[in-house]
């Protein structure tokens, strides 16, 4: 297997967790670096990461590529026994990929893209106040068990790459307001395969001055743009249009 990922990107960690967790072997290319963007446009139009080729199967998008790996590789299952369970584990990956990302991901450009303004002024509070939500559901679920669908699952696995790097990013959780949604992250960051990741990530944000990954302009998308819309930032996100700051997947298969 090649898994066309990046350690900066949230939606390949999480694949990448997911291989570790079924003892699966995949040759990793970093496929946001320049050097390999053509090769990435080949076998995903949208030129976005993480891809999977399994011999002759291509697998786009993160959910997608898990899914398959649960279905050809159904050893060290990351989906609960319990139907209820399980349909509560992809509800969670669902809220990790469209909610909790837009917002981490959108507030995180002025700590490693080359800006020379400001957050805009409201935003922080927004992303808090949306993560607030999700931090209290999350202490509710966690009452009773260790991990959010009583065994490990993709609800821990998607959810861990962006709630690890709250604190850094200014949305940090409460040890006050939610002490079992920090006792769970410390649980899972003592795991080798989430230790692992968060090294991968360490070391990538250690060498960001010299990687070859794109840092002037963003790359939108859908989830990521519905959020600074919804949330009222049209003028500054027409903006960011306007002084071509912004780039779009391309529009291809």
């Amino acid at each position: 297997m090649i898994l066309y990922d990046s350690p900066f990107s949230p939606f390949a960690r999480k694949v990448r967790l997911v291989l570790s967790l079924k003892g699966l072997e995949a040759e990793c290319i970093d496929a946001l670096d320049h050097q390999h963007s053509e090769a990435l446009r080949k076998i995903n139009g949208r030129a976005e990461v993480p891809v999977l080729v399994d011999d002759d199967v291509v697998v786009v998008n993160s959910a997608d590529i898990v899914a398959y790996l649960e279905h050809r590789y159904p050893q060290n299952s990351i989906l609960p026994s319990c139907p209820k369970q399980r349909v509560n584990a992809r509800k969670w990956e669902r809220i990790a990929d469209t909610l909790v990302d837009p917002i981490l991901v959108d507030i995180s450009y002025w700590m490693w893209a080359h800006r020379d303004d400001q957050m805009p002024e409201g935003m922080i509070e927004a992303a808090r106040e949306n993560l607030a939500t999700v931090y209290d559901q999350l202490e509710s679920e966690l009452e009773e068990g260790d991990y959010i669908c009583d065994e490990l699952s993709i609800a821990d696995i998607a959810l861990f790459p962006h709630l690890i790097g709250a604190k850094a990013l200014g949305v940090p959780i409460s040890k006050e307001r939610h002490p079992n949604v920090i006792r769970w992250l410390a649980r899972l960051r003592a795991l080798p395969p989430f230790k692992a990741d968060i090294q991968r990530a360490m070391d990538f944000l250690n060498n960001l001055s010299t990687s070859n990954i794109e840092r002037t302009k963003i790359f939108w998308r859908g989830d990521r743009i519905e959020w600074v819309l919804a949330n009222g930032f049209a003028d500054w996100f027409f903006n960011e249009i306007k002084n071509d700051r912004v780039l779009w997947p391309p529009q291809n298969l």
